[in-house]
């Protein structure tokens, strides 16, 4: 292992952090070979042939771009929340009040409510329960005591906390060198073949020859032939979805992070989901 010392460290939900800040971090390995862009004409060869793709199209259906670089994580959460959640109206789902200005308001007639019941990168943050485990402050560098050091970004045992807040069923994966790729690569793939359940991950870019960070995402599916995943990048404004070569992706989750390596998540409804109030 070695010391990295940089000015500006991409965390594990895309922040760049302008801090001095001391990482320990194994030597990453060259590049691998080109990508698959979602565009190209073998990638609707793979989509078409995969049998792990059901994830696939509730995702795409509720799919959103990150609105600026610190929300990965929250924009990844929103579509699983809303692939999991939406036309279920036995469940309690927020309106995102700052999606209108005061001056819109003001033009609505008072007997219409404008908004729809689904969650946004921002109802993902502002909801209570989940400000107790990381809050918006704290994701943009605020310290969580005046004694902390600033944690920008989210950290992936943070991220699987925010979740359950919000009444998921949340499975951590850590992909450390314990970890074995057949194992990765099987629990990836029995997930996308499930309907109700979806995976989201927590990659370096930098693995995979892509500029930037640290950065999560869902998968939409896998195709066995090329042994590939889609990673469905919530940065499209950067990065299109691509079709990664499974040991590719693997080795860029099996990266350090600020207290420990990345990884992945499981997530399915849980128990806990907000029933919806009684009026």
């Amino acid at each position: 292992m070695k010391t990295l010392r940089t000015a500006q460290l991409l965390l594990g939900s895309c922040l760049a952090a302008s801090l001095p800040v001391t990482a320990f971090a194994k030597d990453v390995a060259p590049a691998p070979a080109a990508l698959v862009s979602f565009t190209e004409a073998e990638s609707i060869k793979r989509l078409e042939r995969s049998k792990f793709k059901v994830d696939f199209f509730h995702l795409a259906n509720q799919f959103e771009s990150q609105t600026n670089k610190a929300f990965c994580g929250p924009t990844s959460a929103a579509i699983v929340l809303n692939a999991l959640r939406a036309g279920n109206d036995q469940l309690e789902k927020p309106q995102d009040r700052t999606l209108l200005t005061d001056a819109d308001l003001k033009l609505i007639p008072p007997a219409l409510d404008p908004l729809f019941h689904r969650y946004t990168q921002n109802t993902f943050l502002s909801y209570e329960p989940a400000q107790k485990v990381k809050t918006r402050e704290q994701v943009f560098g605020k310290p969580a005591a005046p004694d902390q050091k600033p944690d920008p970004g989210i950290q992936l045992r943070q991220y699987q906390g925010m979740l359950q807040a919000h009444g998921l069923d949340v499975q951590l994966r850590i992909v450390d060198d314990k970890l074995p790729e057949a194992t990765i690569t099987a629990e990836l793939k029995q997930n996308l073949k499930t309907p109700g359940d979806y995976v989201i991950v927590n990659y370096h870019r930098p693995a995979l020859g892509q500029k930037g960070g640290g950065h999560i995402s869902p998968l939409g599916a896998y195709d066995e032939a090329s042994r590939s995943f889609l990673v469905m990048d919530v940065n499209p404004n950067g990065q299109p979805w691509v079709w990664v070569k499974a040991a590719d992706l693997i080795r860029s989750m099996r990266t350090p992070d600020v207290a420990e390596n990345r990884g992945y998540i499981l997530v399915k409804e849980g128990m806990a989901a907000p029933a919806k109030k009684a009026e």
